[in-house]
């Protein structure tokens, strides 16, 4: 099962959430937000690794979440892990989805993100 397949699935067992796919553009990108209050805490989606500062064309599943800005300026840099793409990079951190990051440490920050939005 892929990395994006496993979060999604983590992603069901948290309470009050809900998946879409608000962007008619762009059909595969996934908005996790809460039911109650609308926000949004993690978005999926496919972006060129060059977007990211990374010197190729090729395509690669990341996943945006919210943190807090004093952590994002600590991981940032670490591997997988990337000031936000398309968001602000304050108070968003892309993490890719290729395996370069731990499964834990994503749904330890997909978590962070989470509670940070309710």
């Amino acid at each position: 099962m892929s990395l994006k397949n496993r979060l999604i699935e983590y992603t069901q067992t948290l309470t009050d959430i809900q998946i879409d796919h608000p962007f008619k553009k762009f059909p595969d990108y996934k908005v996790l937000r809460h039911k109650s209050n609308r926000k949004w805490f993690g978005l999926i989606m496919v972006v060129e690794k060059n977007k990211l500062g990374i010197n190729t064309n090729d395509k690669v599943e990341i996943l945006n979440i919210k943190s807090d800005p004093e952590l994002i300026s600590t991981i940032k840099n670490s591997s997988g892990l990337f000031p936000a793409y398309h968001m602000n990079k304050n108070n968003w951190l892309t993490i890719l989805l290729d395996g370069s990051v731990p499964f834990e440490q994503i749904i330890s920050l997909l978590d962070y993100s989470y509670k940070l939005t309710i």
